[in-house]
């Protein structure tokens, strides 16, 4: 932006230099107060100082012009220099006003990283016999969360994850959304029935969920390495994928959204040593194809099977981005990929990632 500026600025120059030139000494044609115009487009992304320098500029050309023209000594040529200095001024002191203008946002923008950071999910990539995998992809281009979100806990009892989705956007999804992380840690460790983890976090965000907020969420637990536990509110139902890349969705009985009820049924699976199960937002269900149609998630399976999980991950979006209509997401997708490697790690510190933010 700065290069592209200053090249316009001196550009302008160069062409009413040029006409100053090609006109001659004609009294009727005068372009000298025109040269101030290259200091008013430097300020509008270029510092101070440069802008400064560009008003010098003008302003010598603006002499050289009245000796060129022979007018130096005229009051009209005064004008015009006093005129063009007078932009510079000018355009000196809206670059300076820009600048602290733009370093006030940049500080703003800088907390608000950081506070959006303090939020964003962190899953370690192994806990028991499943290795994990995360992606968050926000709809807005200035934000690094939203609505949508996933979580852990991991206890000696049990381990559970959950990824939701708050209805609506901004500043206000955000806060919600931390808070049913907030009611899932809280409920997951107090209890280790899924379908009371479920009542447990409904109950908790009803006093801070208006008449038409809710979050809908689906909790996956985990007993052993051959057991899954699956309870839904009212979300979209998870993706499992076993090691020959067949795909079914799980559909478990339908609860009421986080907010709205807290009567909860839970499903039980089995699931076997390289099954793969994809928690995800509506952000990939509602995601539409170059028809308008929506992209079915069944068929999904088939980027999910072999390599890592984090590559599959990759895969699905890479497909994901290709088929839908518009490469604009309107909005968040959160995905969480688990993976039954069929044994238990032993117990040890791990170092937990983030999740990747993706554009």
């Amino acid at each position: 932006m700065g290069r592209r500026t200053a090249l316009a600025a001196g550009g302008w120059l160069a062409v009413v230099l040029l006409a100053e030139l090609l006109t001659g000494r004609s009294p009727g044609v005068v372009v000298s107060p025109l040269y101030g115009l290259a200091a008013l487009i430097a300020c509008a992304a270029l510092p101070w100082t440069t802008t400064a320098a560009f008003g010098l500029v003008a302003i010598l050309l603006s002499v050289v012009s009245g000796v060129w023209t022979r007018t130096i000594d005229t009051e009209q040529h005064l004008i015009r220099m006093v005129t063009v200095a007078l932009m510079a001024v000018a355009a000196v002191f809206v670059a300076d006003v820009r600048e602290r203008r733009d370093q006030r946002f940049r500080r703003v923008s800088r907390i608000a990283d950081v506070a959006q950071r303090s939020i964003l999910p962190v899953v370690p990539p192994r806990i028991g016999p499943v290795r994990t995998a995360t992606r968050y992809v926000p709809a807005a281009e200035d934000t690094l969360v939203g609505g949508d979100l996933f979580d852990c806990f991991s206890s000696e009892q049990h381990t559970c994850f959950v990824v939701g989705d708050v209805r609506g956007k901004g500043v206000g999804a955000i806060e919600q959304a931390a808070r049913v992380i907030r009611a899932f840690r809280q409920a997951a460790a107090a209890s280790t029935d899924l379908e009371t983890i479920a009542a447990d976090m409904s109950t908790y965000l009803v006093p801070f969920l208006d008449e038409e907020e809710f979050a809908t969420a689906v909790l996956v637990q985990l007993r052993d390495a051959g057991t899954l536990t699956v309870v839904s509110c009212g979300h979209p139902p998870p993706l499992l994928v076993d090691r020959a890349g067949q795909g079914r969705l799980v559909e478990a009985p339908a609860g009421f959204p986080l907010g709205l009820g807290d009567d909860y049924v839970a499903l039980d699976l089995p699931w076997s040593p390289g099954d793969r199960l994809l928690l995800y937002t509506d952000g990939l269900s509602e995601a539409r194809d170059v028809e308008g149609e929506f992209l079915p998630v069944a068929p999904m399976a088939r980027q999910l099977v072999g390599g890592e999980v984090d590559e599959a991950l990759e895969r699905l979006l890479s497909t994901v981005r290709e088929q839908a209509r518009s490469k604009n997401a309107t909005d968040d997708l959160a995905l969480l990929l688990i993976e039954n490697v069929g044994q238990v790690q032993p117990p040890r510190r791990q170092r937990p990632t983030f999740a990747k933010r993706v554009r």
